[in-house]
C-alpha cells in the first residue's frame, strides 16, 4: 500500500498534468499514464529506486523459534533441574515443553522433588517469549504504517511545491507523520526491552546480544480444554497438595479460567470479525482509489485503521496465550502474580488521520 503512495507521490512532482491541477483527482490520474494502473506504477517505482530500504531490524540473532525451544533453553542453566527432568522421562518433558501440561500425571508433584520448579521455569519462559514475539511483530506493523504516512507526506510536499496545496493542509499530514514516527520509536523500545527480558529469562544475556524470533505468534487454538476437563485436572492436583494450598489453587483456578475464556473471546472476535471487515474496507478503498473515486488521504485513513486493528489483534492473541500459561501454571499448583485483563494491553487510539 505504501508503495502505491510513493509512486503517486513521485509522479506528482514529475508529471505536468499533476502540476497544473488543483484537486486530489489529479494525483490519481497519473495512474492513467500506465497501461495496467498501479501494477505498472510499482514497476516504475522499483526502476527509479523508490522502494524502501531493507529492514534494518532483520539482523542475525540466536534462534528461539518456538515456545518449546524457549522452554528447553530456559531449563538448561538451572543445574538443579538436570536431575529432575530425567526422572520425569522424555515423554513428560516433551509434553511440558510443548505446552501439554494437562497430560502430565499430577502425582509427579508429590513423587518427584523439584517438579514444581520445572513448571515454574517453563511458565516464565513462555511469558517472556510471547511478549518478545508480539512486540517485534508490532514493530513491523508500525514500520509499515510509518511508510504509508511518509509516502502521503511526500505527496503533500510536492503538491505544496507546485501550488496545489496549502501549508495548512500539509501541516496536518506532517503532524500525522510525526505521530507515526513517535509510535515506531515507542514500539521499538518496547520490543528491545522485551527481547532483553527474554535473554535474561533464558540466561543468555552476556552471551548473545540479539535473538532471532518468529514473525508471528502461534495461532489461536481451534478448540480449548473444556471447563469439565479442567475441573478434573483441578481435582487431581488438589489431591497432591496440603489443604491450605488446595483452597488457594481453587480460588486461583476460577480467576485463571475466566481470564483465559475472556481473552480467547476477545482475540477471536478481533481476528474473525474486526479484521475481516477491516480487510474488506481496505480492499474496496483501493478499488475506489484506483478508480479515482476516493482520495489518497481517505485511503491512507483506512490503511492506518487496518494497521491499528492488526496491532490490537496481535496484543489480544498474546494476552490469550499469557492467560493460557497462567491457567496451566495454576493447575500445577502455581500462583501467578497477576491475571491477564482482556484488552488491557491491547487498547490504544488509532493515529490521527490526515486529510
Amino acid at each position: 500500500m505504501a508503495a502505491a503512495f510513493l509512486a503517486t507521490a513521485a509522479l506528482a512532482g514529475a508529471q505536468p498534468a499533476v502540476e497544473q491541477s488543483s484537486d486530489w483527482k489529479a494525483a490519481n490520474e497519473a495512474v492513467g499514464q500506465f497501461k495496467r494502473g498501479h501494477a505498472d506504477l510499482l514497476k516504475w517505482e522499483a526502476a527509479h529506486g523508490a522502494n524502501a530500504a531493507p529492514d534494518a531490524a532483520a539482523t542475525a540473532g540466536f534462534p528461539v523459534p518456538s515456545l518449546e525451544a524457549a522452554t528447553r533453553l530456559a531449563w538448561r542453566p538451572h543445574l538443579e533441574l538436570q536431575k529432575v527432568l530425567p526422572r520425569l522421562g522424555d515423554d513428560n518433558v516433551a509434553r511440558i515443553a510443548q505446552g501439554r501440561w494437562h497430560e502430565v500425571d499430577a502425582r509427579h508433584q508429590r513423587r518427584i522433588e523439584g517438579v514444581g520448579e520445572v513448571f515454574e521455569v517453563a511458565a516464565d519462559a513462555r511469558r517472556a517469549w510471547l511478549r518478545a514475539v508480539a512486540d517485534q511483530q508490532a514493530v513491523r506493523l508500525q514500520r509499515a504504517s510509518l511508510e504509508a504516512a511518509e509516502a502521503a507526506a511526500e505527496l503533500g510536499r510536492r503538491m505544496v511545491k507546485v501550488g496545489n496545496w496549502s501549508a495548512y493542509q500539509q501541516s496536518r499530514v506532517e503532524l500525522g507523520l510525526a505521530s507515526e514516527r513517535r509510535a515506531l520509536q515507542q514500539a521499538a523500545a518496547a520490543a528491545r526491552q522485551s527481547e532483553r527480558a527474554l535473554l535474561h529469562t533464558l540466561q543468555l544475556n552476556g552471551v548473545h546480544e540479539r535473538l532471532a524470533l518468529p514473525d508471528t505468534l502461534p495461532d489461536l487454538p481451534k478448540q480449548s480444554l473444556s471447563p469439565a476437563e479442567l475441573g478434573a485436572r483441578l481435582a487431581e492436583i488438589k489431591a497432591q497438595l496440603p489443604r491450605v494450598d488446595q483452597w488457594k489453587v481453587e480460588a486461583n483456578f476460577g480467576q485463571a479460567l475466566a481470564s483465559r475464556d475472556a481473552t480467547l473471546a476477545v482475540a477471536r472476535g478481533l481476528r474473525d470479525d474486526v479484521m475481516v471487515q477491516r480487510q474488506l474496507i481496505v480492499d474496496e478503498s483501493v478499488l475506489q482509489y484506483n478508480g479515482m473515486l476516493k482520495s489518497v488521504w481517505e485511503l491512507l485513513t483506512e490503511v492506518q485503521a487496518h494497521a491499528q486493528s492488526q496491532r490490537e489483534t496481535i496484543a489480544a492473541v498474546r494476552d490469550y496465550w499469557l492467560a493460557d500459561t497462567d491457567l496451566m501454571w495454576v493447575l500445577q499448583g502455581g500462583e501467578p502474580t497477576a491475571f491477564v485483563a482482556p484488552g488491557g494491553a491491547a487498547a490504544g487510539e488509532a493515529p490521527a488521520a490526515a486529510h
